[in-house]
């Protein structure tokens, strides 16, 4: 046998994607079987567990033979194969997919009790099942997911035919698995102990792996911000009895999906810190790479959304900051050397700095530059930028980070770092 059980199954595929360990990261397992091995997976990525409700479409009379599967939004994957060759009519197939749905529908209220699913826009979702078969039901999972918004999609598993990913190409990014033996007959083969798993079981793994609660959301919404002649879309989150919010400055093209924004947002929020993630540019400006390095346009449009956030009556007695990354940090800058900016603090992660050129001098927000110790010439832009800066500042270098931080733990430390900039700035600032 390959695996104990299940459990030891997830330890080991979660050691096998450690790699993903700091990034944006939730882990997905598909219920019942697949949801043991990917507690262990989110235990080693430290990330949150959710499930992804997926059913099998069984053959009427066969019902271990999969003619497809649903998913609980809705998706739909169907093998032609087999539908042509056990010549299921259309009407039975109906009443299949109507049974499965009402199974995914009980399922969902009885593992999640009510709460909504934990959001994947943006982020590295990880599908986990505890091994693949046919294949039908972790692709309608994929689909599924992909159609929620996930920037990437791993699908990982413990074991799967040797074919698998031929079966499954195109349904992931990126496809894991642990082994892939030949003689594959059935997933179970493969564990010594395959038992089945109760409802309370899920539901049980669940509440083990739920993370702890930061403070409540008071606001938590997608929003449209105006900045001058353009609204950008956003997402405004701020905890209640918030001590003050950050604006994110995105770099280098990138939107308010940012998965590594979003991961630093989240550990602001747990500090009692607001949040207001936005898109720069429209997409049409978006198309035109010159307007990415265009730090006038883009400052301006920060500059907008605070004063945007000052004429909300939910943000406007706020301390407000500025997070900028590669060049949404000179945006921060340039913007934070406005002589109304009143920006609390400033903190720049992998940026370019040295892009605000003479503004530099005139920046009177305490600034905080982050930079990985293996990007050698950004950090040479850093000091350099350093070195014409006047208002308090410090420059912060994480060991051995790379200009993304997707080093294990790289990203924790940048959070850590601007958590603490932003509340020891926000709690003297005046609001």
């Amino acid at each position: 046998m390959l695996f104990s059980d299940r459990h030891e199954a997830g330890r080991r595929l979660g050691a096998r994607l450690a790699g993903l360990a700091g990034q944006d990261v939730v882990v997905l397992g598909l219920p019942r079987g697949g949801v043991p091995v990917a507690a262990g997976v989110a235990a080693a990525l430290n990330a949150p567990l959710d499930l992804c409700l997926v059913r099998k479409l069984g053959v009427p009379g066969q019902p271990e033979l999969a003619m497809g599967a649903v998913a609980e939004d809705g998706a739909r994957v169907l093998d032609e194969r087999v539908l042509r060759e056990v010549r299921v009519s259309p009407e039975e197939l109906a009443r299949v997919e109507e049974r499965e749905r009402r199974e995914l529908a009980r399922r969902a209220e009885r593992y999640r009790g009510g709460r909504p699913p934990v959001p994947v826009a943006g982020r590295t979702a990880v599908v986990v099942d505890d091994g693949v078969a046919t294949g039908s039901t972790a692709r309608a999972a994929c689909h599924a997911v992909r159609a929620r918004g996930a920037a990437r999609m791993v699908l990982a598993v413990p074991v799967a035919p040797r074919d698998w990913t031929a079966r499954l190409a195109g349904a992931a990014d990126e496809l894991i698995a642990l082994a892939t033996p030949g003689h594959f007959f059935a997933v179970g083969q493969f564990y010594d102990d395959f038992g089945q798993l109760r409802d309370e079981d899920v539901v049980a793994l669940l509440r083990q792996h739920r993370p702890a609660a930061g403070p409540a959301a008071e606001v938590d919404e997608e929003v449209r911000v105006t900045a001058g002649a353009v609204r950008l879309g956003g997402r405004l989150t701020v905890p209640a009895g918030a001590r003050g919010i950050v604006v994110f400055a995105h770099g280098s093209g990138s939107s308010r999906h940012s998965p590594r924004n979003r991961f630093v947002a989240r550990g602001l929020h747990r500090a009692g810190l607001g949040t207001l993630l936005f898109d720069l540019l429209t997409e049409e400006e978006a198309d035109d790479r010159a307007n990415v390095f265009d730090t006038p346009l883009l400052a301006a449009r920060l500059t907008g959304a605070i004063t945007w956030l000052r004429g909300d009556p939910r943000t406007g007695h706020l301390a407000v900051g500025a997070f900028g990354a590669s060049t949404g940090a000179a945006a921060a800058l340039w913007a934070a050397a406005e002589p109304d900016a009143a920006l609390a603090a400033v903190v720049s992660r992998g940026g370019r700095p040295d892009l605000a050129g003479e503004r530099l001098a005139d920046v009177r927000a305490p600034t905080l530059l982050i930079v990985g110790g293996a990007d050698r010439t950004v950090l040479d832009l850093n000091r350099q930028a350093q070195a014409r800066l006047t208002c308090e500042n410090r420059l912060e270098i994480v060991p051995g980070a790379t200009h993304l931080f997707e080093e294990p733990g790289a990203l924790e430390q940048v959070t850590g770092l601007a958590r603490d900039w932003f509340t020891d700035h926000m709690a003297a600032a005046p609001v």
